[in-house]
C-alpha cells in the first residue's frame, strides 16, 4: 500500500457509526480511501417511536471492520484514529456497565437512538421554560437531543437507570473513552445536542428548572466536565486493551469525535475548487453548504460570526470547522423515508423481481423506469400532479414541529410499477423542496450560500442529486471519495496525530472534489411552482388540525 516511489505513506483509521451500521476506512495523507469495510449493528424497537441500541454490540463491531480494513499494513505507518457517530444516548453504570434504558431492563439495550421520539412530552415542556439556552437551537429544542432524554429516564426509570448511572455519553463521545478510558467530551455533541456553551460552559439554571438538578450537584461529572476541540488528541492514545481489540499499536493517537453528519461536513466543505468555475471559488468557505444525506439528511452552513436562524439548530461555535460558527439543519427521515415509500408499495414484489433480472438494485432500476415513462419531458415533469410532504417522522427544520405528518396529494387507483416510479420521484422531489426551504430560511438569516456539496448514501443516486440540484437552483459538489463521512473521521485522526498543523490544513489536504452537477435552469418555472405547492401543503395540514382541535 506504498506509493510508486516507495516513499513512506501516512494512514488513519475513520470509523463511522450510522444508524444501521458500522463502517471503518484506511485513509491515507493524500485523502484517498484505500480499505473500507461495514458491519450491520442491532436496533430494537420494543414500541412505537422507541429505538434503542447496545454499545457492546457497537464496539465489537468497530473491533471487527478496523481489523479488516487493515490487514496487510504495517501498523507503525497508522498515525491516528477518529470516530464520529450518530448522537445516540449511551447510558453506563459507575463501573461503565451498561444500564437499561428500558422498562424490559435488558441492560444490553444501553444506547436511546437519537431517533427516538419517546421524550415528547418533555421536550415539550423543556420549551415551554423558554429559557436562553434555547436560543441556541433555533429557539426550539427537539426531541432528538439529549436533555429531554435524560428527563425522560428520571421520570420513567429512576430507581433501575437513573439512580445508578454513573455517566452518560454522547455515542461519539463513548467510543473515545472506550478506545482511550478517558472520559474528556467532545466540544461538538456538547454544544450541539446538550447546551453546553463553549465560553459559559454549563448553565445551572437551565438544568434546574428543567428538573434536572442532579447534574448540578455533582459538578457535571455524569455529563462531562472535561472539553476537547474536535480533532484534538485524547489522553495517552489506544489503550492495551483497546489496542487489542482494534488490532492497532498501543499509544495510537485517538481524536476528540464528532457526530456522524458534522464528520460529513468536514470531509467535504473545506475542499479545494479551484479551476471548476463555481460559484463558491475564490469566496470564504461560508458560501458553502454541506448536505450530509442518508437515513436522515443534516445541512450544515459555517459563519464568521453568530447567525440565529428561527427552527435551525445553533449557532454553535466551533462545533465543526474551529474557529466558525455552525448552523445545522436537518430532515428527520430521507433514506428511511424513501426506503419507507418504496418498499410499502403494492408494486415493490415486482419491482424486487425486475431489478434483481436485471442485476440492478431497485433505485437504479427505478431511475431507468422513470427514464422509460418520462418521454420527451424532463423526469421531474412527471410529478405534475403529485405531491409529497415529506415529514413522516416530524419536522427537524426550519419548522421544528414534531407533530407535522406526511402527505400525499394526487393518488389514483392504479397501483403499478409506473405509479411506484412516480411516488418514488415525488418524495425524492419533495426531500429537495425540504432543503430549499431550509436553504431559503438560512440565507433569510443573514447566511450567503452559493453551492451545495452532498455527502452520505443518497449522494450516490444521480436522480437525487439531480432533483436537489434543479430545485435549489444551487450547483451540487459532490466528493471524489464517495464516503466522505469518512474521510471527515480519518481527518480527526490526522490531526490527533500532530501531522497536521491545523483541521483546517487537513480538510484542504484531505478533501477532493468529483463530480459536479449544474442546476437546469430552464425547468425553474416549474420547480417554482411545485415549491409554491409544497408550502402551501403544510398550511393546509395546520388548518386542518385547527379544525380537529378539541374532538
Amino acid at each position: 500500500m506504498q506509493s510508486e516511489k516507495q516513499d513512506p505513506v501516512n494512514y488513519y483509521v475513520g470509523i463511522d457509526v450510522v444508524t444501521a451500521s458500522v463502517r471503518a476506512a484506511l485513509v491515507d495523507q493524500f485523502g484517498t480511501i484505500v480499505a473500507h469495510a461495514d458491519q450491520s449493528i442491532q436496533i430494537w424497537e420494543p414500541k412505537p417511536d422507541h429505538y434503542e441500541q447496545s454499545s457492546d454490540d457497537i464496539w465489537a463491531a468497530c473491533c471487527t471492520v478496523t481489523k479488516k480494513i487493515i490487514q496487510g499494513v504495517d501498523v507503525a505507518w497508522i498515525r491516528g484514529l477518529g470516530f464520529d457517530a450518530t448522537c445516540s444516548l449511551v447510558v453506563v453504570d459507575k463501573q461503565f456497565q451498561p444500564l437499561a434504558v428500558n422498562y424490559e431492563g435488558e441492560c444490553k439495550r444501553n444506547i436511546i437512538l437519537w431517533m427516538d421520539h419517546r421524550a415528547a412530552s418533555q421536550v415539550d415542556r423543556i420549551n415551554g421554560t423558554q429559557h436562553s439556552v434555547l436560543s441556541y437551537v433555533g429557539g426550539v429544542m427537539s426531541v432528538e437531543m439529549q436533555p429531554p432524554k435524560l428527563l425522560w429516564m428520571k421520570e420513567n426509570l429512576r430507581e433501575s437507570c437513573w439512580e445508578k448511572a454513573g455517566y452518560f455519553f454522547d455515542l461519539p463521545d463513548f467510543l473515545s473513552w472506550k478506545a482511550t478510558g478517558v472520559t474528556a467530551r467532545s466540544l461538538c455533541p456538547l454544544v450541539c445536542k446538550w447546551t453546553y456553551s463553549p465560553d459559559k460552559g454549563w448553565d445551572d439554571s437551565f438544568w434546574k428548572v428543567i428538573g434536572l438538578e442532579d447534574l448540578v450537584a455533582d459538578k457535571y461529572e455524569k455529563i462531562g466536565n472535561q472539553v476537547l476541540s474536535p480533532g484534538a488528541s485524547v489522553g495517552n492514545g489506544l489503550t492495551p486493551e483497546a489496542a487489542k481489540d482494534l488490532g492497532l499499536a498501543e499509544g495510537t493517537a485517538v481524536a476528540a469525535s464528532l457526530i456522524d453528519a458534522h464528520a460529513g461536513g468536514l470531509g467535504v466543505i473545506g475542499a479545494d475548487v479551484k479551476g471548476h468555475n463555481l460559484p463558491c471559488e475564490n469566496q470564504p468557505v461560508t458560501s458553502r453548504l454541506a448536505v450530509i444525506c442518508g437515513t436522515s439528511s443534516c445541512h450544515m452552513g459555517i459563519s464568521d460570526a453568530p447567525i440565529f436562524v428561527p427552527g435551525v439548530w445553533g449557532p454553535y461555535y466551533s462545533a465543526m470547522v474551529p474557529g466558525f460558527w455552525l448552523n445545522e439543519g436537518g430532515q428527520s427521515a430521507t433514506g428511511k423515508l424513501i426506503d419507507h415509500v418504496v418498499r410499502g408499495h403494492v408494486a415493490f414484489p415486482e419491482l424486487q423481481a425486475k431489478a434483481a433480472a436485471s442485476a440492478q438494485n431497485i433505485y437504479t432500476y427505478l431511475n431507468s423506469h422513470l427514464d422509460l415513462i418520462k418521454k420527451s419531458l424532463p423526469v421531474g415533469f412527471l410529478t405534475v400532479d403529485l405531491h409529497v410532504w415529506p415529514d413522516f417522522h416530524g419536522n427537524r427544520s426550519p419548522l421544528a414541529d414534531l407533530t407535522l405528518k406526511g402527505m400525499v396529494v394526487g393518488l389514483t387507483l392504479y397501483q403499478g410499477l409506473d405509479e411506484l416510479a412516480l411516488i418514488y420521484l415525488a418524495t425524492i422531489q419533495a426531500i429537495a423542496l425540504g432543503t430549499r426551504h431550509i436553504l431559503e430560511t438560512m440565507q433569510s438569516a443573514g447566511h450567503h450560500i452559493s453551492t451545495l456539496f452532498l455527502c452520505g448514501g443518497l449522494s450516490k443516486n444521480p436522480l437525487f442529486v439531480e432533483m436537489h440540484a434543479d430545485i435549489t437552483g444551487k450547483p451540487i459538489v459532490l466528493s471524489k471519495e464517495v464516503e466522505s463521512v469518512l474521510v471527515g473521521a480519518a481527518i480527526l485522526g490526522a490531526c490527533a496525530s500532530g501531522d497536521f498543523a491545523s483541521v483546517q490544513e487537513a480538510m484542504e489536504r484531505m478533501g477532493k472534489i468529483g463530480k459536479i452537477v449544474l442546476p437546469n435552469h430552464r425547468d425553474k418555472r416549474f420547480y417554482d411552482k411545485k415549491y409554491e405547492v409544497f408550502l402551501k401543503l403544510v398550511e393546509h395540514q395546520r388548518e386542518y388540525k385547527a379544525i380537529m382541535q378539541g374532538v
